[in-house]
């Protein structure tokens, strides 16, 4: 198996990309707006996808947060709020907050589960700081480390009652940057002391089945490698102190915050001690380079992969989605009511 996540060219496979993967035998997939056009139309891209492998459990990976980050969009699925608008209601009720958040996760899980996807890149536990660069901004939980953790695990167990799995990001955390790591790769000065912050919300949920990294370099930590690609933030921080094993993967290798070809990139980030390279732009000569420089994906990589597998329910019943977003909006209203 080749530790990596591949994205697709289209809405439906190409002969081409039948063939390959089903050569390659990637760890699993990643979709984009591109991907999606109807619940029919998706539903039938990730079943063929199962069906190269032959399996029922397979890794199919989205990026489906809300607000501004969701590849399934209005009018086919319900838009959902950023993370900014349970934060906001944490301010008046906490407790209320907490629910609407799962609530909302649950529903989102629902449309997930019903079109085949698995996994969903959320929730994000950066800690917004402020002066920061926007490319986190209201995709966050909030500024304060309890509160992002106690939303985010609303968020998790959410998405685990759909049968749906989430993913804690972007580790050790994105919330100081000052740079979008899709131009360029920020530095992030702020001393061991400070980053305790950063890392307090990972910590709490360092259970969670999947998690990915940032491409951020921590001066305090290792000069000279983005967290991606640095062995010692990855096994002493993100293993080590934050205490997460499960499944790492890497951000989105296309990203400009890396240098060198995505291949070497993807070399970089598994020799560091990632567990699956996140490609996600379906160029077949970066994806052909990328299955010819890994090796294999190693057992303890594949034992997380499983272990988050095995966390992946049934499809789930969309009849109980109308409930699910009638009470997060009930609950949201609180805070526009009191503003």
């Amino acid at each position: 198996m080749t530790p990596a996540i591949f994205g697709l060219s289209g809405p439906a496979l190409t002969a081409d990309e039948r063939a390959f993967f089903k050569e390659a035998d990637p760890a699993g997939y990643i979709l984009f707006g591109r991907n999606v056009e109807s619940r029919a139309q998706l539903r039938a891209l990730t079943d063929s996808l199962r069906d190269i492998h032959g399996r029922d459990r397979l890794l199919i990976t989205i990026d489906q947060e809300g607000g501004r980050v969701q590849r399934m969009k209005p009018p086919v699925w319900p838009a959902y709020p950023a993370g900014a608008a349970f934060d906001v209601l944490y301010d008046l009720a906490p407790a209320s907050a907490i629910e609407a958040a799962r609530a909302s996760a649950e529903a989102m899980g629902l449309d997930l589960a019903e079109v085949g996807v698995t996994c969903t890149h959320a929730p994000v536990l950066d800690v917004r700081q402020q002066g920061a660069h926007d490319v986190i901004g209201d995709r966050a939980l909030g500024h304060e480390p309890l509160r992002v953790a106690a939303l985010g695990r609303a968020v998790i167990d959410g998405l685990a009652r759909a049968g749906v799995v989430g993913t804690i990001k972007h580790m050790p955390g994105h919330g100081r940057t000052t740079t979008d790591t899709h131009k360029a790769m920020p530095t992030v000065t702020a001393s061991d002391a400070e980053l305790e912050t950063d890392l307090a919300p990972f910590r709490a949920l360092n259970q969670a089945l999947t998690g990915m990294t940032g491409h951020l370099l921590f001066t305090a930590w290792d000069t000279e490698n983005p967290a991606t690609q640095s062995p010692y933030i990855i096994k002493e921080i993100i293993r080590g102190r934050i205490g997460f094993d499960g499944l790492l993967m890497t951000d989105d290798l296309d990203m400009e915050a890396l240098s060198g070809t995505v291949p070497q990139r993807a070399e970089r980030a598994i020799a560091a001690g990632c567990d699956i390279a996140l490609n996600c732009w379906a160029k077949m000569d970066d994806m052909v380079g990328i299955t010819q420089l890994l090796p294999a994906m190693g057992d303890a990589a594949r034992t997380r992969l499983d272990r988050a597998l095995a966390g992946m329910g049934a499809d789930g019943d969309v009849a109980r989605q109308p409930a699910l977003l009638a009470r997060r909006d009930a609950l949201l209203a609180l805070a526009e009511q009191r503003a």
